[in-house]
């Protein structure tokens, strides 16, 4: 875990799983509650991480391979981390982050064929210490999030470079999910993301609450009010 003092929260889940709903929805809640919330993302959420975003999500960086693209991901996690992240959570922050080091894991190395050995390895040097407190993996079925997933892109702009992929491609992804949380159950919660919005919102906040207390991390609020 990161040596500071604030929480970090990363959420994780396939195309369409509704988690920029649901940290919009958490970070409203906490902070109505008085505590400082960053919200952030991958790739991006720094300057230098933001123009890697460009490049992977464009599509540029495919015809270099894998490889490549595992590399630059890790260099835009490294970018955020130093840049935004551990700088918040020194602060007491709550950061709340739409995907991080466990979509590299599934994106890269499960589906991307890329060696695990080699994927933990960049992880450690991108994450530097830092890995989520509590990771919040929303879970759907690959046909029903990417059904979402795409009648957003059409209303909003074209498909990016992930959510182009084959069915089959998202539904393994969603497997390497899940088989994450089993091993890491102390870090990993799945959450049901075919339910209503407001019954997700719900477990999502017991969740983080329950986090909260067990880093004894009271609101500003909180605080003034003893």
């Amino acid at each position: 875990m990161a040596d500071a003092n604030g929480l970090f929260v990363s959420f994780e889940g396939g195309e369409g799983a509704g988690k920029s709903t649901q940290i919009r929805r958490l970070a409203e809640r906490l902070r109505e509650r008085g505590h400082d919330v960053l919200v952030t993302r991958e790739p991006g959420g720094s300057p230098g991480a933001e123009a890697a975003r460009h490049v992977l999500l464009s599509g540029a960086a495919e015809t270099f391979g894998t490889r490549m693209e595992a590399i630059l991901f890790a260099a835009a996690r490294n970018d955020h981390v130093e840049e935004v992240i551990r700088p918040a959570l020194a602060r007491g922050t709550i950061v709340l982050c739409d995907r991080f080091m466990d979509s590299s894991r599934v994106y890269q190395g499960v589906t991307g064929n890329l060696e695990s050995d080699y994927i933990e390895a960049l992880q450690r040097i991108a994450v530097n210490g830092v890995v989520p407190d509590c990771t919040l993996i929303l879970d759907i079925p690959a046909e029903v999030g990417l059904g979402r997933a795409r009648r957003r892109a059409s209303a909003v702009a074209a498909p990016d470079r992930f959510e182009k992929e084959e069915m089959q491609t998202h539904e393994k992804r969603r497997e390497a999910f899940l088989d994450i949380a089993v091993r890491e159950p102390d870090r990993c919660h799945v959450i049901d993301a075919q339910r209503p919005e407001d019954d997700i919102a719900a477990e999502i906040a017991g969740i983080v609450d329950q986090r909260l207390r067990a880093a004894n991390i009271a609101s500003a609020r909180s605080e003034a009010a003893q």
